[in-house]
């Protein structure tokens, strides 16, 4: 069974439809602090009318823990969920990582709706099957492979965030984009893809659907799913080497920038046009994102940090996700050491730094 990706402009009336067509005993709607000041009074009609009873918790990844599942729990017994029960989990990549989470584990699991509020949470948490919290300070430490029943596209929400936040997200619909097809990525190169509510509700919906075909080949991350590491080998070790530095760089710049590393690589290794190069940098990079400030000095952490990445096989074996041309990516490609200081070389001349 696949997950059911519906896209709308009108969440409330997209929404009142799910919930008179989809059989339950109990509807509970799983958000955050933010969210339910935000956008929950958007859909607030609907939801009186099916009853609903709402379970919020305070905004924020330090959260997304234990302590917080647990009080879901709590409440969802409390209140008298069953198997039969539905949630709704309406917000960012945190609630619904752990509102999933919730479902997947309360009476051993029960069906749940994602509506995602940021362009991040829609393209890349709101779908793919994991769910989870943070545990013993890691990320995503305990969690569960769990499918949403259906996953609820809109760009209504989307008004209520800051540009930084869509831009975010507009990294990795990029990375889909550039992963899957040419025709996709010319539709992320529009001028004005990040003004037009409509163009980037498509462009999310399509991200959103090509993310959840990948995931459907491969739920368990063995071969294909790898494709979707395109540009986080060097986008993780970015954010972490920033976040280190006590500098704000959101998962979606350091993808991005990540990608030109990717895309310089691929040129090097995998004989990808050099025009990709500079298309990607004028089109996307400098349009939409800042460039990440790094030194020759650098080089050494950040290669240590890529080596350390755990999609590796091993540690201290670099391996990325190339692309052979647009829509061609390859997996589990080796860089030497030597390459990456060369392409980090590359990635500094081409930003200006």
């Amino acid at each position: 069974m696949s997950t059911r990706i519906i896209d709308t402009a009108n969440l409330a009336e997209a929404l009142e439809n799910e919930l008179t067509a989809t059989e339950h005993c109990g509807l509970f709607v799983v958000t955050d602090s933010n969210v339910k000041e935000m956008v929950l009074p958007r859909l607030a009609s609907v939801l009186q009318k099916h009853k609903a009873s709402i379970i919020s918790f305070t905004a924020g990844e330090e959260n997304k823990n234990l302590e917080t599942l647990s009080q879901i729990w709590r409440k969802l017994s409390d209140n008298g969920a069953t198997r039969k029960s539905l949630i709704i989990n309406l917000g960012g990549g945190v609630v619904t990582d752990l509102g999933g989470f919730a479902a997947a584990t309360f009476k051993r699991g029960i069906q749940f709706i994602n509506i995602p509020t940021t362009v991040l949470g829609a393209v890349d948490a709101a779908v793919g099957e994991k769910t989870g919290i943070d545990f013993n300070g890691l990320k995503n430490e305990v969690g569960a492979f769990a499918l949403p029943w259906a996953v609820m596209i809109s760009s209504e929400p989307l008004c209520t965030l800051p540009q930084r936040e869509i831009k975010s997200g507009f990294g990795e619909i990029v990375k889909t984009a550039l992963i899957t097809s040419e025709n996709f990525y010319a539709l992320t190169l529009s001028e004005n893809i990040l003004s037009d509510n409509d163009s980037l509700r498509n462009v999310m919906t399509m991200s959103v659907a090509e993310k959840q075909r990948i995931t459907d080949e491969d739920p368990l991350e063995k071969g294909l799913r790898k494709i979707l590491n395109f540009g986080h080998t060097a986008g993780h070790a970015f954010e972490t080497m920033m976040m280190a530095r006590g500098a704000t760089v959101s998962h979606g710049e350091a993808v991005a920038n990540g990608i030109l590393v990717a895309l310089i690589l691929s040129h090097m290794l995998t004989g990808m046009s050099s025009g990709e190069i500079y298309r990607y940098r004028d089109g996307i990079l400098r349009r939409h994102f800042s460039p990440i400030a790094f030194g020759c000095k650098d080089y050494e952490e950040l290669t240590r940090l890529i080596s350390h990445d755990k999609k590796n096989p091993s540690a201290g074996d670099i391996r990325f996700v190339l692309l052979e041309s647009i829509g061609k990516p390859l997996i589990d490609i080796p860089v030497t050491v030597p390459d990456l200081h060369t392409a980090l070389d590359i990635y500094r001349d081409l930003t200006g730094y």
